[in-house]
């Protein structure tokens, strides 16, 4: 995760956020917009899906054509959301992770999907073949769930399944728990 540059009055700040903030993060078609979106309708937290973000700034830097991508311009991104993530009251949905400050999140959930579930969907998305493989590896070898560990504290990464309906039901349950939770251990009013 990148390393802090705020002051010390930017710090506290953010430590005395009167809602969390949380990243949903995980392998492209692992579910991460669907349960944001959900859990922002359910909670009126603030969605940020960094692939919007990117496109409506035109934070780019090129082209990854191995990948098949754009190749997003990290600081910029971080710029534009910086406000909102220092107020709290956030779900940041992207597969990314290791770029964000580190201070800002106060739990990181890893969506993960069965091979064959994710393989259909990217199908679904219209990837190439090429595309597909790269996600289905990098979804195999935990690589994002991995980066997260690296990124953040561990004790805050948490692995969800996402296969099913079933399993959206039972994280948007898991999470709104936790909410609630953290509004209790910060002393703050969950219904603000």
């Amino acid at each position: 995760a990148v390393v802090s540059t705020q002051s010390t009055g930017d710090l506290k700040m953010s430590n005395r956020r009167k809602n969390p903030n949380i990243l949903i993060t995980g392998t492209p078609g692992a579910g991460k917009t669907e349960l944001a979106t959900r859990l922002a309708e359910i909670t009126k937290m603030k969605h940020i899906n960094i692939g919007h973000v990117a496109s409506e700034n035109d934070c780019y830097d090129g082209y990854d054509e191995p990948l098949e991508c754009r190749v997003l311009d990290e600081d910029k991104i971080c710029d534009c959301i910086e406000g909102d993530m220092l107020q709290g009251n956030n779900i940041v949905d992207y597969h990314g992770s290791d770029f964000f400050d580190e201070q800002w999140f106060d739990i990181v959930f890893c969506l993960r999907a069965e091979i064959e579930v994710l393989n259909k969907r990217l199908e679904e998305r219209g990837y190439s073949e090429n595309k597909i493989q790269n996600n289905l590896q990098s979804e195999i070898f935990q690589v994002l769930l991995e980066e997260a560990r690296n990124s953040y504290d561990p004790d805050i990464v948490d692995e969800l399944s996402s296969n099913n309906l079933a399993d959206v039901e039972s994280n948007l349950q898991r999470i709104t728990a936790w909410i609630k939770s953290w509004h209790a251990d910060n002393d703050t009013d969950v219904d603000r």
